[in-house]
């Protein structure tokens, strides 16, 4: 079963081959986003990754949490399940 992980305080210039490559090392990894702001097109400075199984998770988040990527400190844990927004009317 595959484990989603939370990645923050990323370089806003960070792309999502690298985030990838660095998760690489510590197992398969299904997915990897950096969300960026749909006007600008610019990273929000967070992402997901999606790993293989639970056990390559742990390890990577055990791993990377508090590591520097591209100059930044990363915060890195399980991700929590998405909460239901409601509808804006406007």
């Amino acid at each position: 079963m595959s484990t989603k992980i939370y990645v923050g305080n990323l370089s806003f210039n960070i792309l999502e081959d690298a985030l990838k490559s660095t998760f690489l090392q510590y197992g398969d990894v299904s997915s990897c986003k950096v969300i960026v702001d749909r006007e600008t097109g610019r990273s929000k400075g967070f992402g997901f990754i999606e790993m293989g199984s639970s056990e390559d998770a742990r390890t990577a988040i055990s791993a990377l949490d508090g590591s520097e990527l591209d100059g930044r400190s990363m915060r890195v844990n399980e991700a929590k399940p998405q909460e239901r927004r409601e509808r804006s009317r406007w």
